[in-house]
């Protein structure tokens, strides 16, 4: 029934249970074993891994799987690289090579997506997100599925320029504003792809905040931001998906901002505040949350408790309501607080309708 929960949630009528999605949990290799019977490691085989990922996602009863196709290497052609952390099992994802095109802010704000990256393939764009998508239904046949874009606004201008880069040349807000406006044109080719793939409910991820909240003057979000999600969004709107919203971080100050520009439901980490979403937007949205994973690093159980039923209280009486833990599952958390954390999900899951 995960499936079904999870597209009752989306489509705001009231599921049995809460359903639920997670994030690189499927990837978590010791927890994944223990849950299905599989010995797998870092080092085994692609095809090996999915299939204990599979596995592991039907286990655990994920109502929705998050995704997105269209990530950084769109824009390889000219973009930073600022290195990468270790955060997977193993270490695979570490990557010390740091790079940036960009030598001054001036230069930044001269930059041409159109030029650097040019026109793209409508018909291989919509192929795309078909396959995509199709893949992703064949691998998680019990949730809902989607396909979407990553690069959507601001994360494409961070993807581009770099931190660093980009804070300087927005000093000048006005003139980053218009590299944004042009940005904003050039992924638009990617959102009418998106509006007409078979998908019926579609992601869009964009990082607008940091963890403390916006990096720049609210005003510039509602100038520059805001308004290109409007046209972004119209023909995803217009084929009628439903369109599910993500930003890391507190983005609690554009919460209404976000509602404004027409989503289905919000996707947020521990500090975006879940129980203003609730309160305010709960019978008109889904919502996806926000248990937070340094509970599950470190906590006792009656902490992890705590946190599972914090989550439940906000969103128990909200039809759209998916249960996760808001900042991932890493590979370094300890498998028995995971377990636990299931444990209590499976218990409060339930609603007494």
């Amino acid at each position: 029934m995960s499936y079904e929960n999870g597209w009752a949630a989306i489509n705001l009528e009231m599921p049995p249970k809460v359903p639920r999605c997670e994030y690189s949990a499927h990837m978590h290799w010791d927890l994944v074993n223990t849950v299905t019977g599989s010995n797998l490691l870092p080092t085994s085989t692609p095809e090996d891994q999915q299939a204990g990922s599979s596995a592991f996602v039907k286990k655990w009863d994920y109502g929705f799987f998050w995704t997105c196709l269209t990530v950084a290497k769109e824009l390889d052609a000219c973009r930073t690289d600022m290195g990468h952390a270790e955060y997977a099992a193993g270490g695979v994802d570490l990557r010390e090579t740091v790079s940036c095109p960009f030598s001054t802010p001036e230069e930044v704000l001269a930059f041409d997506p159109w030029a650097a990256y040019g026109e793209r393939s409508h018909t291989e764009l919509v192929q795309g997100y078909n396959d995509h998508y199709a893949l992703q239904c064949k691998k998680y046949p019990n949730s809902v599925n989607v396909t979407g874009i990553y690069i959507s606004l601001m994360s494409g201008l961070i993807e581009i320029f770099g931190w660093d880069m980009m804070l300087m040349a927005m000093a000048d807000p006005e003139e980053f504003g218009e590299v944004a406006n042009r940005y904003a044109s050039w992924i638009q080719q990617y959102f009418n792809a998106l509006a007409d793939c078979d998908a019926p409910c579609v992601m869009i991820h964009d990082d607008i905040v940091w963890t403390s909240g916006p990096f720049t003057s609210p005003d510039w979000y509602r100038e520059f931001i805001f308004p290109n999600y409007k046209k972004l969004f119209a023909p995803i709107h217009e084929s009628g998906k439903k369109l599910m919203y993500t930003s890391d971080g507190d983005y609690s100050m554009f919460i209404d901002d976000i509602a404004d520009v027409g989503i289905t439901g919000f996707v947020m980490e521990p500090m975006t505040d879940m129980a203003y979403i609730a309160e305010k937007y709960g019978k008109t949205h889904a919502f996806i949350g926000n248990a937070d994973t340094r509970v599950l690093l470190s906590g006792t159980k009656d902490e992890i408790r705590a946190e599972v039923q914090r989550c439940v209280d906000i969103g128990r009486k909200c039809p759209g309501f998916i249960m996760a833990v808001g900042n991932h599952i890493p590979a370094n958390t300890p498998v028995e607080n995971a377990l636990y954390y299931n444990e209590v999900y499976e218990e409060l899951a339930w609603r007494q309708l």
